[in-house]
């Protein structure tokens, strides 16, 4: 086994320290910044684009489609080929091809061209969130693991509260190529970020396809996969046709879609903050209340829908109840795959977005067939409901067949996962 480089482990003296620590993860949340925009973004432009190239909306959706599906693809492709070099490394290389495929999309002459920056960009998504989940963990003791992953996805938050407004009127102000040209710009500064301020931390030994793919033989990695898909999907079942039911059943103002957004955002990045401190002190609890209360509230929604004050306080708790899951299902995930946690963290992320194409699919289909656009609600509660019994069921496995290594990660006693050998 070789230990630590004499560099990186000053590197994590410091970090653990109190102040490198912080500031490394600021750089993943800059990162995590960007990637939320570009992702969402696109959502506010697509009249805008469609116009400029002369296609249908609808067609201009296959640029939200095609995102979602490159995150699926990219995640667990990239992170096997990022194997053979160090986490700090392939951040880098990701953080580069995000900026990438944002340029693409900035300078795109074509349609075509535009949809190839956008898988481009979202290529470098879960793999990013991935071993960045990994790293930011790795950062801290056992104990707090949950927290510091939570920090990073703060950046996504933050993106759904600022960045996906300002972006948005941005491109409706000056244009949509301007909005994507800054958020490359952010890549840029999110990668420079890394290059200096995450430790230069070694890749685990013997971090093969082979070695990372044993992390999915553990039913535990599998159910807590199976929870983000439908406790994720139940939130976006909702949020993706929030614009027709807040105008058409709850009656608000086209304008005021944008600042409902914002709520949904600041629900997210309380619910994210929330879910990482308690994930710490009582992860299963955690996802009992949350993944509970967000079938609870989403079933509410096809009432409070008919009210503009209860509407709005529904988008904010779906947005909490929802991002709430997000840190302690991704500590689940590292908790329970053990020496290899990189790939098993980084299909983790694809199955969130996994459960945005499920749930957007579902909710598009009882729209379709004239239930009316508060019926997509109903999908997110039987998809909340079900990823609470997959906890349940979690729970009972652990119980039956207590798996060691997660014992200790619980009780302090496993070292973190970027601290591995190699």
């Amino acid at each position: 086994m070789q230990l630590l480089s004499k560099d990186a482990k000053s590197s994590l003296k410091q970090s653990r320290e109190g102040w490198a620590m912080p500031l490394a993860l600021l750089a993943l949340a800059v990162g995590a910044f960007g990637i939320g925009t570009t992702e969402f973004v696109i959502m506010g432009l697509l009249p805008q684009i469609a116009a400029d190239y002369g296609v249908t909306i609808p067609t201009a959706g296959l640029l939200v489609t095609g995102y979602a599906l490159g995150v699926v693809i990219g995640a667990p492709l990239l992170t096997v080929l990022g194997t053979r070099v160090s986490r700090k490394t392939m951040l880098m290389g990701l953080m580069g091809l995000f900026v990438l495929g944002n340029l693409l999309s900035a300078f795109a002459p074509s349609f075509g061209m535009m949809l190839v920056g956008r898988v481009v960009a979202s290529l470098a998504h879960g793999s990013f969130f991935g071993i960045g989940s990994v790293v930011a963990a790795g950062l801290v003791a056992p104990q707090k693991k949950a927290g510091a992953i939570a920090l990073m996805f703060t950046g996504l938050t933050v993106a759904n509260i600022v960045g996906v407004p300002l972006g948005t009127f941005i491109g409706q102000a000056v244009g949509w190529r301007t909005t994507f040209a800054i958020v490359a710009a952010l890549g840029v500064i999110g990668l420079l970020g890394i290059a200096k301020l995450v430790p230069a931390l070694p890749r685990p030994e013997g971090a093969r396809l082979r070695g990372e793919l044993t992390a999915f033989r553990n039913p535990q990695v599998l159910l807590a996969m199976a929870m983000t898909v439908l406790g994720f999907g139940g939130v976006f079942a909702a949020i993706t046709y929030i614009a027709p039911m807040m105008t058409e059943v709850a009656g608000y103002a086209d304008g005021a879609v944008t600042w409902l957004l914002v709520l949904f955002g600041i629900g997210m990045f309380l619910g994210n903050l929330l879910g990482g401190r308690y994930a710490d002190r009582a992860l299963m609890p955690m996802l009992y209340v949350t993944l509970g209360g967000l079938a609870v509230v989403l079933a509410l929604f096809t009432v409070t829908a008919h009210n503009q004050a209860l509407a709005a306080v529904t988008v904010f708790l779906v947005g909490a109840l929802g991002f709430a899951t997000v840190p302690p299902l991704q500590k689940r995930v590292l908790d329970h795959a053990h020496g290899a946690p990189t790939l098993a963290s980084a299909v983790n992320i694809g199955a969130f977005n996994l459960g945005n194409a499920l749930a957007a699919w579902l909710g598009g289909l009882v729209i379709a067939a004239g239930h009316g656009y508060t019926s997509p609600n109903w999908v997110g509660a039987v998809l909340a409901a079900a990823a609470l019994g997959l906890a349940f069921w979690s729970a009972a496995l652990e119980r039956r067949t207590p798996a060691p290594a997660a014992a200790q990660a619980e009780t302090g006693g496993a070292p973190a996962p970027t601290l591995v050998h190699h």
